[in-house]
């Protein structure tokens, strides 16, 4: 009986005997690859197991040896460390730095101006430092005010070691295998936030915390959104999911959270200081996206960003004006008649429908679109096409720094690929299993 699968079981049993003269022969490989695979998170899918294993390994060898070229080629000396070209560590942050600073300024709007802005950097860093401009709304003033207290490396160590902290606390609560948080820190969305000193873990710690609490904790949830204005691109859609789901106790703290944070920023900063705001800030930004050497195209996945360098400004803003309308109504859709679905589904949706809306996203923001797909990778809720948009969501920041510099669209219409075929998922009538058909089956015959 045995007999035909005889030479199956002598190879098997040779292959075992190879693998173990191996580990033998070179304990320390052995060492290496048990901890590689204990790295891996578990899952009852082999397949999304394998995809998580070269998600890992991969973004994790391109973000240490990334990090160990950075440290190695910046210079340490000084209050403010020098990457190799010239730029600050954590370079992003050092305007993140000036809007807490700012707050003890006695007119803190004049820094909106930007000639003002790098002359005072200049005091700072010295003449001929890359220009800079203030990016954030006045709220900044008050969510900075804290790491301004600081000098500017032990601000940036606080930011770091509060951002991964909050990170930790707000993934770990949502994940029941905490290996998937390593393979989400390993992303390249992770590692540019890291290398500029951005806000993308904590924004990505607020929008998990937001989703675990918009129905238990209403609240926190309203809180945290306002919060979340700060950052004005992450959360443009959560006024329609909120509205569309009839979620107003949420809408109404977000509100109140909102307005507080705007009184602050004018009794910090005068109204002046919005007025600044809106009048340079804004169109500067606008500037910065449509400069015709496209040296902005490498760091932004929109959709805009990936198609003025073919269609020209003016008509890469009609097709990012055309899918920002399809995500509100995809969002809404989903909110309205999906609102008891699959969670993990509907906040993925929401995330990448967010980062499909808006011509600004610099690719540190997909960090909580990469959490939310690598998520459902590990909870075994994709089948093959959403295993291949998952893994292709992890990557976009890295395509789209090399796609960018040749001025090649495609990265940027992941994130609506992804939103479509979730919206689909979220839609489609449910296939029932062979044990539900059978029992279907058997009552009828009864």
């Amino acid at each position: 009986m045995n007999s035909g699968n005889g030479p199956n079981h002598v190879e098997a049993f040779k292959g075992r005997i190879a693998m173990s003269d191996q580990s033998l022969s070179n304990p320390d490989r052995s060492r290496a690859a048990r901890f590689l695979n204990d790295l891996v998170p578990q899952t009852d899918n082999p397949e999304n197991a394998e995809f998580l294993r070269g998600l890992l390994l991969l973004g994790g060898a391109l973000f240490m040896l990334t990090l160990a070229a950075y440290a190695c080629t910046t210079n340490w000396t000084g209050p403010f460390p020098r990457d190799n070209v010239t730029l600050v560590l954590g370079r992003d942050f050092l305007n993140l730095w000036m809007y807490g600073r700012a707050v003890l300024d006695a007119d803190p709007a004049r820094f909106y101006d930007v000639v003002t802005y790098n002359a005072e950097l200049a005091k700072l860093l010295g003449p001929g430092y890359v220009g800079q401009n203030w990016p954030n709304p006045p709220t900044a003033l008050v969510v900075m005010a804290p790491f301004g207290l600081l000098t500017y490396f032990p601000a940036l160590t606080a930011w770091f070691a509060v951002s991964f902290l909050a990170f930790y606390l707000a993934g770990r609560r949502e994940v029941s295998d905490a290996r998937v948080l390593v393979v989400i820190l390993v992303s390249p969305a992770a590692l540019l936030c890291v290398l500029s000193g951005q806000s993308s873990l904590l924004t990505t710690a607020a929008l998990i915390a937001i989703f675990s609490c918009l129905d238990r904790r209403p609240a926190v949830a309203g809180v945290l959104i306002g919060l979340l204005t700060v950052k004005p691109q992450l959360g443009v859609l959560f006024p329609f999911a909120l509205i569309a789901s009839g979620r107003w106790r949420v809408f109404l703290w977000a509100a109140m959270t909102a307005v507080a944070l705007f009184a602050i920023s004018v009794a910090i900063g005068g109204p002046e200081s919005w007025h600044d705001y809106i009048a340079k800030a804004l169109p500067l930004q606008r500037e910065v996206l449509r400069d015709t050497a496209g040296t902005a195209v490498p760091f932004q996945s929109s959709i805009f960003m990936s198609v003025r360098g073919l269609v020209g400004n003016r008509t890469g803003e009609m097709i990012q004006l055309a899918f920002a309308v399809a995500a509100i109504a995809a969002v809404v859709a989903a909110f309205r008649y999906r609102k008891d679905g699959d969670a993990r589904q509907l906040q993925a949706l929401f995330l990448a429908c967010t980062a499909s809306a808006s011509p600004y996203l610099g690719s540190y923001d997909l960090l909580p679109l990469t959490f939310a797909s690598v998520v459902l990778l590990a909870e075994d809720k994709l089948d093959a096409t959403g295993r291949r948009l998952a893994q292709l969501i992890f990557w976009v920041p890295a395509l789209q720094l090399l796609l960018g510099h040749l001025q090649i669209p495609g990265a940027g219409f992941v994130a609506p690929a992804f939103a479509a075929y979730l919206l689909h998922r979220l839609f489609a009538p449910a296939v029932p299993s062979h044990a539900t058909a059978a029992a279907v089956g058997w009552s009828r015959i009864a």
